[in-house]
């Protein structure tokens, strides 16, 4: 499964995909070094799922490792509820659900299936508001989607690619001070 993907990179390559390269430039530097206050509130919210405290209903399954050899992906789902068949992705803070996020969540999907999983419904939970965002299923063209999103991953090679410079984005990336494509802070400096 090394040449997996890791479901969690799905959004982060939407929002840049030269975010994914950073990334595995600075993976084993200390997340100090580039962790902006978003992701430290993520981590530190996500840690209840993590140690499998979120829930202490026998039917929740927490922090599933799952994988598809269909796509291709492998990571950890947050929350399955077997009795309602509900797949549950958290997200600290929701004021807008990217493209990514959905692929994140359609992925966690596809591979809960693939695994004897029966998953009927999806939903995203924001942490800071305590509310839950219901998602429609993927249909075949969404599974397309997906799919040929995955392709356009593997395709990726920052040193051929040229970088579309998004200031509004660069500004909010947690590598932007550590990024070689613009001279811009982060707004979290």
């Amino acid at each position: 499964m090394n040449d997996y993907i890791p479901l969690s990179t799905l959004n982060d390559f939407t929002f840049c995909p030269y975010s994914i390269y950073l990334h595995s430039v600075y993976m084993e530097a200390a997340e100090d070094i580039y962790k902006a206050t978003p992701q430290t509130k993520g981590t530190i919210a996500h840690q209840g799922v993590d140690e499998k405290k979120g829930s202490t209903r026998k039917s929740d399954i927490m922090s599933l490792p799952v994988y598809s050899d269909e796509f291709g992906i492998s990571g950890k789902i947050d929350i399955y509820k077997q009795d309602k068949q509900l797949l549950i992705e958290r997200k600290n803070n929701l004021k807008h659900i990217f493209r990514g996020q959905i692929y994140q969540l359609w992925g966690q999907y596809f591979c809960m299936r693939e695994m004897g999983y029966e998953v009927e419904k999806l939903a995203f939970y924001e942490i800071s508001t305590n509310k839950m965002i219901d998602v429609e299923l993927p249909g075949e063209t969404d599974k397309q989607e997906l799919l040929g999103f995955i392709k356009q991953f593997k395709a990726y090679d920052p040193s051929s690619t040229s970088i579309k410079i998004n200031l509004n984005k660069c500004i909010h990336c947690i590598y932007c001070n550590l990024c070689d494509k613009t001279e811009s802070d982060n707004v979290y400096t």
